[in-house]
């Protein structure tokens, strides 16, 4: 069904949308590659591997995730996106609907699958399997200009969804994008993708994507990754640094924000980048300044790490300001210069 004419339309979202099977496991171990710089997830191989169970959690993603945080804060809320034409797609638009997002963008695929992921949880961490369906991604017609569009993660078939995307915003200048890019998004590099970077109001990343994104392999000032994100385009450039904080860079200012702190360990981390990213930006669509902004992010990252999946802590406005008036006396902005 096509919006009303007068509907005013505060945040679409545009990504891809997931079910994600969270795996809980304990019988594993991290050891870290020194060959590649990393840690690995690590199984006996060709054994039985026991698991303690596993929790199904629908309409996820990056976009999805930010469109039911913006729709808890009080926001009109939409997400683009698309689904296959089997039960999962079925139930991927149930979810949404409880949580008052619009699905009228959203284009069911008869003969794709929906999105499905297997997220190997271990201890507070988690290691997805992914597998995104190459839909044949066509921006539809959005019959109101809205404040706000949200774009984060699309499989690696959407380049020309990307371009179409941007000539959007060219013709209407009016709309603000908040850019969070996933990992194909980043894998396609700024070159290809500046036109966006130049159009975005805000964009969001943590550090480690920051250095990613500007081919800098060396330990560097977080000011000066601001301050060259910043150089690409983006108006507002944010970067967290997960339980180190949040910094954000705009007229010349640089802000620090340390984390809400947890009222217990965090039981899983999944959707604390997006609850942080979607609040922030809905905090912006509501009239507060980017300090403020620095504020609201970090309660929603809080909330959400509490719980089993990105969605189920996502707090409403009322609950997040409460939280806000029993923050202790250091969660303050620091402006850092």
């Amino acid at each position: 069904m096509a919006e009303q004419n007068n509907e005013q339309l505060d945040f679409i979202a545009i990504g891809d949308m997931v079910t994600d099977a969270f795996i809980r496991i304990k019988d594993a171990s991290v050891q870290f590659d020194l060959s590649r710089n990393t840690k690995k997830l690590c199984f006996r191989f060709g054994d039985k591997v026991p698991f303690e169970f596993v929790e199904v959690v629908r309409a996820v993603g990056n976009s999805a995730n930010a469109a039911v945080s913006a729709s808890r804060l009080g926001l009109n809320s939409h997400l683009i996106s698309d689904v296959g034409g089997d039960e999962e797609g079925k139930k991927c638009l149930e979810v949404l609907k409880e949580d008052n997002v619009s699905t009228n963008y959203i284009t069911t695929h008869k003969d794709f699958e929906t999105n499905y992921h297997y997220v190997l949880w271990y201890e507070e961490e988690r290691t997805i399997l992914v597998k995104h369906q190459e839909y044949p991604y066509v921006l539809p017609d959005i019959k109101n200009t809205p404040k706000w569009i949200y774009l984060s993660s699309l499989a690696e078939n959407s380049l020309p969804y990307h371009d179409a995307i941007a000539e959007y915003l060219k013709k209407n200048p009016e709309v603000n994008l908040a850019l969070q890019p996933g990992t194909f998004q980043m894998k396609l590099g700024y070159e290809r993708l500046k036109e966006l970077y130049k159009l975005a109001k805000v964009f969001f990343c943590n550090v480690e994507e920051a250095k990613r994104i500007l081919e800098i392999k060396d330990e560097v000032e977080i000011q000066t990754l601001l301050q060259k994100m910043h150089e690409l385009g983006p108006e507002i450039v944010v970067i967290t640094d997960g339980p180190e904080g949040a910094y954000s860079y705009h007229n010349n200012e640089t802000w620090y924000m340390p984390m809400y702190p947890d009222p217990k360990p965090p039981t899983d981390r999944t959707g604390a980048g997006d609850s942080f990213s979607s609040t922030f930006t809905a905090a912006l669509a509501l009239g507060k300044d980017v300090p403020e902004a620095l504020r609201w992010g970090p309660v929603n990252s809080m909330s959400v790490v509490q719980g089993i999946g990105a969605q189920k802590g996502l707090l409403t406005r009322e609950k997040l300001e409460e939280f806000l008036r029993n923050a202790p006396d250091h969660y303050v902005a620091k402006k850092l210069s």
